[in-house]
């Protein structure tokens, strides 16, 4: 079992950083691959960007790229979400999610963080 612990959300003007950090327990993650999902009010919650438990790959929606970065410290069993340039459309809240799989792992594994919100004023 895995526990997923998700902080780092809150509110930034148009143009700025966050850096979000997924903290998981009861289990190391070292070995299984990790990723972050979003949720816009009145949207479905969509892939944003995951990697594999080595670290050596990463994958990202197109809306994200060259924005975010996805990294991970097994020692520390903890994954961040390094969002730059945000815009008002990344307004979600952000979920680290814990085993993704299929093509490019965007399909939601079954570990889930309670969630940290995330909000871009223009």
């Amino acid at each position: 079992q895995v526990q997923l612990v998700d902080s780092g959300g809150g509110l930034v003007q148009a143009g700025g950083s966050l850096r979000l950090s997924c903290v998981a327990s009861g289990r190391t993650v070292s070995s299984i691959n990790m990723g972050w999902f979003r949720q816009a009010p009145g949207k479905v919650r969509e892939f944003v960007a995951a990697i594999s438990w080595s670290g050596g790959d990463t994958y990202y929606t197109d809306s994200v790229k060259g924005r975010f970065t996805i990294s991970r410290d097994n020692a520390k069993n903890t994954v961040y979400l390094q969002m730059n340039s945000l815009k008002p459309e990344d307004t979600a809240v952000y979920y680290c999610n814990g085993a993704p799989y299929g093509l490019r792992f965007r399909n939601p594994g079954v570990y889930w963080g309670q969630g940290t919100q995330v909000t871009v004023s223009s």
